[in-house]
């Protein structure tokens, strides 16, 4: 079943629609739990397209298997996605900085109002994200620490390599995720991979994640993979930031999710013009490079990568 959750009218006769599909049993029965799965929050974010795929995909294979709820949205932010524009085009607005919303404001914040009263009561949500075009992640949740109790145990199930519980910060207040957890509908960000692409080794491995959750939930009694044990990270100084000491074209020599020692290459920044190389960029110290710049162009303070320090991963 295909339902608009909200449309607003735009000028030329067209309706911008956000849309869900909701998959259920064929005898649904009173109390089903219900999961979420829901992305293109930011229209340059398209791997979630592909789980969202492949979740409908698997369910109706065997969907006599399927004993609960499963609401997909794929497209949040379809004029975005479109469009290829992180946020609402003409709108120059973030719509991950516009939750909870209002039902009675201007066009946005109404859909944002609306999206959460749709989602809003879910057993678990899922809210997939891609990095930018500028750094490639490895497959990760992040976890406001505030709600770290309830969204741990659901994070350590889903599958993924690496959970970071970081601190509060007054922008995410007003982010989908926070906004849904703070009203006690428990929602994971999932990170992973690239703006603008697809990788599906990493869609893939969320997949089995989502299923694992959803048997976990009473909503799957499928066969499920047993989901592999992410590093949990909830300290600030477990996570060493790499930033470019000059502008020009970065070149990686490693790949990231890759166990470094201090000192080790991890690539340089060039000059096309002279051909020489500007900077080492060196590990800073023994750990695990979780972040990797993909788009070359650098200038002098632009991130390039994030190690997890190895005292993390060994405690």
């Amino acid at each position: 079943m295909i339902k608009t959750v909200a449309s607003v009218g735009l000028p030329v006769d067209e309706v911008l629609a956000i849309k869900k599909r909701r998959i259920q049993p064929e005898n649904k029965k009173k109390g089903m739990k219900r999961i979420s799965v829901v992305t293109g929050i930011h229209g340059d974010e398209l791997e979630g397209q592909y789980v969202c795929f492949e979740v409908a995909r698997k369910i109706e294979e065997e969907k006599e298997k399927l004993a609960g709820i499963v609401d997909i949205y794929p497209a949040m932010n379809p004029l975005g996605i479109d469009s290829i524009t992180r946020g609402i085009p003409a709108f120059d607005l973030d719509m991950n900085r516009l939750f909870p919303g209002n039902i009675d404001g201007n066009m946005t914040e109404y859909l944002a109002a609306e999206i959460m009263k749709d989602v809003s009561g879910s057993d678990l949500v899922i809210d997939i994200h891609a990095s930018n075009i500028y750094l490639t992640e490895i497959p990760q949740i992040r976890i406001n620490e505030l709600h770290e109790d309830t969204l741990v145990p659901f994070a350590e199930k889903a599958n993924v390599d690496f959970v970071w519980v970081h601190g509060a910060s007054t922008v995410l207040e007003s982010t989908f995720a926070y906004s849904l957890n703070s009203t006690g509908t428990p929602c994971l960000v999932v990170e992973m991979g690239v703006g603008m692409r697809i990788t599906k080794e990493y869609g893939d491995q969320l997949v089995d994640g989502i299923f694992h959750l959803m048997e976990e939930l009473g909503i799957w009694n499928g066969k499920t993979s047993e989901p592999r044990k992410p590093i949990i990270s909830k300290n600030p100084d477990d996570v060493s930031y790499l930033n470019a000491s000059v502008g020009g074209l970065f070149i990686p020599k490693v790949r990231h999710w890759e166990t470094l020692k201090k000192g080790e290459l991890i690539g340089q920044i060039i000059d096309p013009l002279s051909g020489k190389v500007l900077d080492d960029v060196l590990s800073p110290v023994d750990g695990i490079l979780f972040t990797i710049r993909e788009y070359p162009i650098v200038d002098e303070g632009s991130l390039v990568g994030r190690l997890l320090r190895k005292e993390a991963y060994e405690k």
